[in-house]
């Protein structure tokens, strides 16, 4: 064993073939992108290379940069709500009654697709039928709002189904990590007088941090390239009230059928993911990971 693991040559046999699916499938894709963003096409005619034309359009681009703008604020609420979803789990995770059923329910939204929960959030918006504003007209207000036409209001309204969407995978995900934590310590800081609380959020909560940190980038980068729910929602209106970067940018290749300049965004939203992803892991890195870097 130890002498086929010192062969160099079987070891890069061995991972040859993951390497190819992972060029074929994501960095060839990635390089070809960047490429077609320095050319002017429409996706049928042949590309006419134009250098960095598009990318500089980009930078003045001001729908870009409200779309941009509308996917921070999503990255922000993300991040924000994952704060509600370790107290559920830490509830979930102290052996209240009835808290199996409680995670099966947490988990519904995440086996429906985003289409059939869309249809449903445009259901319960509905500006007469709508389940909310009926509880509004109950409670006596005159004039319900149109949750998805009003320029004012439709981002929050979106942000809302969004968050509900991924509530039941981050929960899970942190109650796997704290039912992790040793038995041991929870029962030798109880020894020692610690209440309920005091033993969640000083012993239990540290020692996951490194899965909180996993699920900030995931949620922060799942919401800066988010689209679906978005485009079966609204389609980015109105007036580019709800426009986010993908959608933005699906916009641009298969409406205006610039892609080229679609490829441009494209990479650029791929640049910025990449920007955040290294400054959340400098920014949350511990001393002994520094070093260690």
């Amino acid at each position: 064993m130890n002498k086929m693991m010192s062969n160099k040559w079987l070891i890069s046999l061995y991972i040859f073939p993951a390497m190819l699916f992972l060029a074929l499938l994501i960095y060839i894709p990635i390089v070809l992108t960047g490429y077609y963003g320095l050319n002017q096409w429409n996706g049928i005619k042949a590309m006419e290379f134009i250098g960095l034309e598009n990318y500089t359009k980009l930078l003045s681009d001001k729908a870009f940069w409200s779309s941009a703008y509308h996917s921070l604020l999503l990255a922000v609420f993300s991040c924000l709500s994952l704060i509600i979803y370790l107290v559920i789990s830490l509830v979930l995770a102290s052996k209240i009654k009835g808290s199996n059923v409680l995670r099966k329910i947490y988990l519904i939204p995440m086996l429906l697709s985003s289409v059939a929960i869309a249809q449903l959030w445009l259901k319960i918006y509905h500006p007469s039928n709508g389940l909310i504003n009926i509880f509004l007209e109950k409670l006596g207000v005159a004039n319900t709002p149109e949750w998805l036409a009003n320029t004012d209001l439709v981002l929050f309204a979106i942000f809302l189904p969004i968050l509900w969407q991924y509530a039941g995978f981050y929960i899970l995900i942190y109650y796997a990590a704290l039912k992790g934590v040793p038995k041991e310590i929870e029962e030798a800081a109880t020894i020692d007088g610690a209440t309920g609380w005091q033993i969640a959020f000083r012993i239990k909560v540290p020692l996951i941090v490194e899965v909180m940190k996993v699920t900030l980038v995931l949620a922060m980068v799942g919401s800066l390239k988010y689209f679906d729910l978005i485009y079966v929602m609204t389609g980015g209106g109105p007036n580019g009230a709800s426009e986010v970067m993908a959608s933005y940018m699906y916009r641009i290749a298969f409406k205006s059928f610039d892609f080229g300049y679609a490829s441009a965004v494209s990479f650029f939203l791929l640049l910025i993911c990449l920007v955040v992803t290294w400054l959340i892991r400098t920014l949350t890195a511990t001393k002994e990971q520094i070093q260690y870097s």
